[in-house]
């Protein structure tokens, strides 16, 4: 299967899905890509999507990414930004890597550690996907118990809570009580567009600023 994985590329904005593959097959897979590669994957009980995002799905990724992370420098708020490392559990099946994620209520937790194993670390706090391409794959994410799935897609913003087992639609994020961000970053982030990427974070800071 390596030989003939590592016979095809895939054209930005395109997947491959593979069906019936191992566990070990799965972590094969993994080190034979490597980390440092465009493609990203998701593992659902031996399903592998092999996928690799556009270019407009990276600058929507970093700028949304750089919003989320100017609120938590502004409000003073220790977090660890992982972007897309590859998160997985083998006694659920199933590994993602988000297009960014962020470990903020349990950031201490993780603190320093440089390989994670969901079977004992925690997930992260808050996965972002990007959905250009319509890779989110919301119940992996529920699986691996991430307490807020955010995913941006066609220009609207949704927060998704989990309660209980499944994700619920939020007007707000409980890591951000009070602040209309599902409003106001897909503004921020059109803004960028014209107004440059520095600017538009000075601006959005300035206005972070304003609701503490």
């Amino acid at each position: 299967m390596l030989l003939e994985l590592m016979r095809f590329s895939v054209p930005p904005g395109q997947r491959v899905l593979l069906h019936d593959v191992s566990w070990q097959e799965f972590e094969e897979i993994l080190d034979e890509l490597g980390e440092h590669r465009a493609a990203r994957i998701a593992y659902n009980d031996g399903t592998l999507e092999i996928m690799t995002p556009l270019p407009e799905h990276e600058d929507d990724k970093e700028i949304i990414g750089d919003l989320i992370k100017a609120i938590l420098e502004e409000f003073d708020i220790e977090f660890r930004s992982l972007g897309s490392t590859t998160f997985k559990n083998q006694e659920m099946v199933k590994g993602i890597e988000p297009d960014q994620c962020f470990y903020i209520q349990n950031e201490a937790a993780i603190r320093g550690k440089k390989r994670l194993d969901l079977t004992v670390d925690p997930p992260p706090d808050l996965g972002l996907e990007i959905d250009i391409t319509s890779r989110t794959h919301p119940s992996i994410y529920e699986a691996l118990k991430v307490p807020e799935l955010w995913r941006f897609e066609k220009g609207k913003l949704q927060i998704n809570v989990l309660r209980e087992a499944n994700y619920v639609e939020s007007p707000e994020s409980p890591t951000f009580p009070g602040l209309p961000l599902t409003q106001v970053i897909p503004q921020y982030l059109e803004r960028s567009k014209t107004a440059g990427r520095n600017a538009t974070l000075k601006a959005f800071r300035a206005w972070v600023r304003e609701q503490v």
